[in-house]
């Protein structure tokens, strides 16, 4: 298991955990996982939930949030410390600005192409890693940012179909995969290596979705991926951010619990079944009070219910009003321990997985 290099980042621990909303990994899941060698992700979609006047400034009470939080796992951590952006939320400038100003370690951004690079980006020693579901996503991205800018982001995200949350493939695709994490895994890899020629760098493909056991690391570690990004595994930690109900949601729910729904956001979202998922995949109304445009693609008028206030209220153990995203393989939770406990946990199927291949080979 090789420590994993993002420009001059040293990560020993290969492992990037993921950023979830709403309000699920903040500062103290993200601040446990960077001390113990790895990637803590602070999710910046509706963070500003928890502050009071946030129905009253959406905008300020997300950028208030944020930095906070930021600063609270800086307090708790002298890891490496990240942020998940959405580029589809309204406000996804004035929390990228944050981030930098908070000299954060590393962006990931997801749910769009991110072609544009702004100039207090280039400026900051912060790094930039989109997240994509395709290696032609991925060429896309780094060709423009390299005829544009001259530049390319320091990393980038494969996620495959078998995600928790919004994912980036056909509602079909994510039930049955007709494409394997895998496979976008070294075919990114391939389109990657150009621009790591023409610039003599290093650009990590980080591998995610349905990744929960040492094991899943380890083979795709093998297909080419320099690290891993685990969110599933994370959330029956004491660490992880949310409600005690929460996390005993993973751990009741069984594999057929696991299923895809249509979000208002436009994508495919896999989650854990439960009264309220019944409801709106028999198409009840749920009411939706919106004071703020979250997303921009959102017209609230005409959406079913509210994404972050379902999410938002499932933090917080209201699972009459929400649901909790997961990913495929939620279902292997069994009880709520420490992240360093699930670190060793992963780390020991790593190295039996590894240790199996060499017998084989020998």
């Amino acid at each position: 298991m090789k420590a994993l290099k993002i420009g001059n980042l040293n990560i020993p621990l290969p492992i990037i955990q993921g950023g979830m909303g709403v309000c699920v990994s903040l500062s103290g899941l993200a601040s446990a996982v960077a001390n113990e060698g790895g990637i803590g992700v602070i999710s910046a979609v509706g963070i500003g939930m928890k502050e009071p006047d946030y129905k009253k400034n959406f905008r300020e009470a997300n950028k208030t949030a944020l930095r906070k939080e930021i600063r609270k796992a800086r307090q708790k951590s002298n890891g490496i410390i990240g942020a998940n952006i959405m580029l589809a939320i309204s406000d996804f400038d004035d929390l990228l600005r944050v981030a930098v100003e908070e000299k954060i370690d590393i962006v990931f951004v997801g749910a769009g192409l991110p072609l544009k690079n702004p100039d207090y980006l280039k400026e900051s020693s912060t790094k930039f890693v989109p997240k994509i579901s395709s290696a032609r996503a991925a060429k896309l991205i780094f060709r423009h940012w390299s005829e544009k800018y001259n530049r390319v982001p320091d990393a980038v995200v494969v996620e495959g179909p078998l995600a928790g949350g919004h994912i980036g493939f056909r509602k079909k695709d994510g039930l049955i995969p007709e494409i394997s994490l895998s496979s976008i895994v070294k075919e990114t890899v391939n389109e990657i290596d150009f621009f790591e020629q023409k610039y003599g760098i290093e650009i990590p493909v980080i591998a995610g979705g349905g990744i929960y056991t040492g094991k899943d690391m380890f083979e795709i570690m093998s297909a080419g991926a320099r690290a891993v990004k685990m969110g599933t595994r994370f959330v029956t930690t004491n660490e992880c951010d949310v409600s005690d109900e929460f996390k005993q949601n993973y751990i009741n729910c069984s594999q057929e619990d696991i299923t895809i729904i249509d979000s208002p956001v436009g994508l495919p979202g896999r989650v854990i079944t439960n009264d309220f998922v019944k409801q709106i995949k028999q198409g009840k109304q749920k009411p939706i009070n919106c004071s703020w445009k979250c997303l921009k693609t959102c017209d609230y008028k005409k959406s079913q219910f509210c994404i972050a206030e379902a999410l938002f209220n499932a933090a917080q153990g209201d699972f009459a009003n929400g649901f909790s995203f997961a990913g495929t393989k939620a279902y292997l939770a069994e009880k709520i321990i420490s992240v360093k406990e699930t670190i060793n946990q992963i780390k020991q199927e790593y190295y039996q997985e590894q240790l199996q291949l060499e017998a084989i080979k020998i």
